[in-house]
């Protein structure tokens, strides 16, 4: 077979090899041999089955579905294409897949692409607590973050690092480096060991190729906690000589500390990233209150900030918390941490949050995401606020890569997951939407913010019952969100049952007088009744609350009220005026 070519790509059959634009693209052996089945059947549509049968063969007791996902995105990232716009590879829908372009020219398609997948790819799994001692779960816990964290700013257009998530998922795990890699899709994989007793810190660190298992660098480290952070220099340097990718001395600088931690509050700040990532209100305050003792420790500790003003924006997303009892907070501990390090990527992404969900200063939201992003281009978080804020005023072509981009880094991630169906449901694609809530759940089937989101698809899509049921697990798997009640109010409200939205507005009511209930969620339940002027009202409180639910008043639900002179001013309140400048 002669070789094929495609835009810049060629792929040669016979030599087993896709070049682009002359140099060669690595590709592993199942999603070469993908690429090249689907390439010979000259656009004919491939189903799943037959895809099965010609790569596996009859009879296979392996996830084979997940297998064709995982080979397909891997064939994307190789062609660099962005999955909501392929060139090349065509997904249809339930059935199969299809190869889209002949023989062309790469005059007939020029090379976008808007994800950047850096040139070698790289997993940190989680250290394994030698130590014997269960409590000392959260210092090996954050010793992987740490060291995820560290490697992932040291040459960020070169050498990508999955995130804690998705790295995290492999804790214990009795998967072999190769299905990690291929799960990941990463060329190397770092294990590691810690074992920590009174006076000395033991580390063990080899890095591993995906496509051989070759050991190809190891490393034991015996230091006193106090030099405990220097490793991170050596492992970073090892392990770009080992990937063949040559450090500038910026970069080189980057895997240093600036400063020298005080070791004491670097181990309470691990001790709050531990709780902070369960994402549960009582976890939550626990996480602060080792931030804040980390700072008073050490009042010019960067990361520390970070992680409490993190800390404190969650709490009106996942937690009813009235946004001027968090924000206020967040804003002067970011503030403070910008003051301390300008160039800290995680102090420009909790900026990023700050302006987004309390300030609704969208166009200065776009711009810290986008500097935290310039700092560090492996902060995932990062890319989801950039991505949040281009999704929910409307810039969907940009959002949507933007979330790619974050899921690259953190495949497991179940917000990032999550956001990637609510930003497919708010560009109007309910039923792509609808597929993806259902894959996250699959990783998760207690995780509420999916099961909301897939609420509000199912009802866009007209299918009331499911949109019910996916509010009740909400309800339970949140441990009783009031957006929960107020998203099934208005559902029965715009099915026509008017009493059970009344009576889910007394529930809203009922629990108000416990705790605080955004005004948002009341609004929403007298929109689906018709009730106006009701719901202008508590849409006029929300403003004056800061309700973080009101960067959301571009969706379909509030459609009613848009030729009120009222709303329209509750718009131009929430930041929502002209089209946003598109940034460089």
């Amino acid at each position: 077979m002669p070789p094929v070519h495609f835009g810049q790509f060629s792929l040669d059959v016979d030599r087993y090899e896709l070049t682009c634009a002359g140099k060669p693209v690595r590709l592993e052996r199942i999603p070469m041999d993908m690429l090249i089945l689907l390439v010979r059947e000259g656009g004919r549509l491939v189903r799943r089955e037959e895809i099965i049968e010609r790569l596996w063969g009859k009879g296979v007791f392996f996830d084979t579905d997940n297998s064709i996902n995982t080979a397909i995105r891997k064939i994307r990232r190789a062609l660099g294409e962005d999955p909501e716009k392929p060139q090349y590879i065509e997904t249809v829908l339930g059935k199969g897949y299809r190869f889209k372009s002949g023989h062309h020219s790469s005059e007939d398609h020029p090379q976008t692409s808007p994800i950047h997948r850096p040139d070698v790819m790289l997993a940190i799994l989680p250290f394994e607590n030698l130590s014997g001692d269960p409590a000392q779960e959260y210092f090996s816990d954050g010793l992987t973050e740490e060291t995820i964290m560290r490697l992932g700013q040291m040459a960020p257009d070169r050498l990508g690092v999955i995130a804690r998530t998705s790295s995290m998922a492999y804790k214990r795990t009795d998967k072999s480096v190769r299905k990690i890699g291929e799960e990941l899709g990463v060329d190397y994989i770092l294990e590691g060991s810690v074992r920590r007793e009174t006076d000395r810190i033991r580390v063990t660190a080899p890095l591993i190729r995906v496509q051989d298992q070759i050991h190809l660098w190891a490393e034991n480290f015996d230091r006193p906690p106090h030099s405990m952070l220097d490793i991170h220099g050596e492992v970073g340097a090892a392990i770009a000589s080992q990937v063949r990718i040559k450090l500038t001395a910026h970069e080189k600088s980057r895997l240093q500390s600036a400063r020298r931690e005080n070791h004491e509050a670097h181990d309470l700040y691990l001790r709050g990233r531990y709780h902070r990532a369960k994402v549960t209100y009582p976890e939550l305050q626990k996480a602060v209150g080792y931030f804040q003792k980390a700072i008073a420790l050490d009042p010019e500790y960067v990361l520390a900030y970070s992680g409490l003003a993190e800390s404190y924006v969650r709490f009106p997303i996942t937690s009813d918390i009235p946004s001027r009892d968090a924000f206020p907070y967040a804003r002067a501990v970011v503030d403070k941490a910008l003051q301390v390090d300008p160039n800290s990527a995680e102090a420009h992404a909790s900026d990023a949050a700050i302006k987004f969900w309390y300030e609704w200063d969208f166009a200065g939201s776009e711009a810290a995401a986008r500097k935290a992003i310039a700092l560090n281009a492996n902060y995932w978080m990062a890319h989801l606020w950039l991505g949040h804020v281009l999704s929910n005023v409307g810039r969907h072509d940009e959002a949507l890569p933007a979330i790619h981009q974050a899921l690259l880094l953190d495949p497991f991630s179940l917000i990032a997951n999550s956001m990637y169906g609510q930003f497919l449901y708010q560009a109007g694609r309910v039923e792509d939407s609808i597929r993806q809530f259902q894959m996250t759940l699959e990783l998760e089937p207690r995780f509420w913010v999916a099961h909301i989101c897939l609420a509000k698809s199912y009802e866009a899509a007209g299918n009331c019952d499911d949109a019910l049921a996916a509010c009740n697990k909400a309800w339970d798997f949140s441990g009783g969100n009031s957006e929960a009640l107020s998203l099934a109010g208005y559902i029965h409200a715009v099915s026509g049952e008017r009493e059970k939205a009344e009576a889910k507005i007394k529930e809203l009511q009922e629990q108000k007088l416990r705790r605080y209930v955004p005004p948002y969620n009341f609004a929403l339940v007298f929109a689906g009744l018709g009730d106006t002027e009701s719901a202008l009202h508590w849409l006029e409180q929300a403003v004056e609350d800061r309700d973080v639910h009101m960067t959301f008043l571009r969706d379909h639900k509030w459609n009613a009220l848009r030729s009120e002179f009222r709303f329209g001013e509750i718009l131009n309140q929430c930041g929502f005026r002209a089209p946003l400048p598109v940034t460089a």
